[in-house]
Parts: structure tokens; C-alpha cells; sequence
């Protein structure tokens, strides 16, 4: 099996609800957030790849477009906006164009990840 990734960047707020109130992810707050996003076939392509990473810049845009420097309790429309909840969108927006996705990563904190991966 073949693996590819590419990563993003963003910068958003969000906060939790639901935690206790001494909870600092309780109160609004930002990241500056990394997406990986890995794409996986067995064979590769009469190219040589498993997908042109030139072919992921819509996912750049969108990135860009409806995450970035936004609150994203406001864009998804609920207060549980996790790193995992993240990962999860992501993927399957990113498996909605791309086959090959097999998963996304987010990363908060430079020391903490989330990944989505079926």
C-alpha cells in the first residue's frame, strides 16, 4: 500500500460547552490548527502517484475559505467543534472528491492530535 499526505493550515476559535466551568477549552478560545490529510492505493497511477498533490488545492480553498480566522461554533452550527469532530469533517468532505483518502489528522496544540480514520 502506497501513502501519501499533504498538510494545511488554519487559525480559528471555538469553545466547548458542557465542561465545567474551571475548564479552559470551557471558555472561547483559538488554535492554530494543522490538517494532514493521507491518501492511500495500492497501485499507483500511469503518473507514478497515488493522486498529483496539485489536485488537492480545493481542499486548500475550502481550508481557507470557510475555516480560517472564523469561530467554528458559528460554522458548524453546534458547541462541541473537538479536534475529532474536526477530523471527521474533514475526512468526509475530503473522501467526498478524493477515493484515496484514508485519513485526517488535526492537530490543536503541538503536542496533540486527533485522526479520523475508518
Amino acid at each position: 500500500m502506497y501513502r501519501i499526505t499533504k498538510e494545511f493550515h488554519f487559525s480559528a476559535s471555538h469553545r466547548l460547552a458542557g465542561l465545567p466551568e474551571d475548564h479552559p477549552c470551557a471558555r472561547l478560545h483559538g488554535h492554530n490548527y494543522i490538517v494532514v490529510v493521507e491518501l492511500a492505493a495500492a497501485e499507483l497511477d500511469a503518473h507514478g502517484f497515488v493522486r498529483d498533490y496539485r489536485e488537492l488545492v480545493p481542499l486548500k480553498r475550502h481550508i481557507d475559505e470557510a475555516l480560517d480566522h472564523r469561530h467554528l461554533n458559528d460554522i458548524f452550527g453546534h458547541d462541541q467543534v473537538t479536534a475529532e469532530f474536526l477530523a471527521r469533517a474533514l475526512y468526509d468532505w475530503c473522501k467526498a472528491r478524493w477515493p484515496e483518502v484514508s485519513a485526517v489528522r488535526v492537530s490543536e496544540t503541538p503536542k496533540t492530535w486527533a485522526e479520523y480514520r475508518p
